[in-house]
C-alpha cells in the first residue's frame, strides 16, 4: 500500500473536504482508512452497567483510500507516491519534490 499508519493526508472528496489529519488505522481488505478528526459521526449508546454509562459517542468511520491523498512531509503539498530501490531496500518518495516520505 502507498500508505501507512502515522501519514498525513488531505481528505479530496465528501462532507470534510479540505481537512488534514493523521492515519489512524488501515483497512486493505476493504479498501479504506481511518483518519483522526476527520469523518466524525455521533452515536447514541445505551447503558451497559454502572460502570460503562450511556450517552453520545463521537466515533471517526473508515473512508475511502481514493478520497485521500498523502502530504509531503518536506514540501507540505498533497502528492502522488513513487517508489525507488535503494540498497534492496524500496522506499516511498514524493512525486513533487523527488524527497524520501
Amino acid at each position: 500500500m502507498k500508505f501507512k499508519k502515522g501519514d498525513t493526508v488531505k481528505v479530496l472528496l465528501g462532507k470534510d473536504k479540505g481537512k488534514t489529519g493523521k492515519i489512524e488505522k488501515l483497512l486493505p481488505k476493504k479498501g479504506r482508512v481511518v483518519v483522526s478528526g476527520v469523518n466524525v459521526y455521533k452515536k447514541h449508546v445505551k447503558r451497559q452497567s454502572e460502570q460503562q454509562p450511556g450517552g453520545i459517542v463521537e466515533l471517526n468511520r473508515p473512508l475511502p483510500i481514493s478520497s485521500v491523498v498523502l502530504v509531503c512531509s518536506k514540501c507540505s503539498q498533497p502528492t502522488r507516491v513513487g517508489w525507488s530501490v535503494n540498497n534492496k531496500e524500496k522506499q516511498r518518495i514524493c512525486k513533487k519534490c523527488k524527497g524520501l516520505i
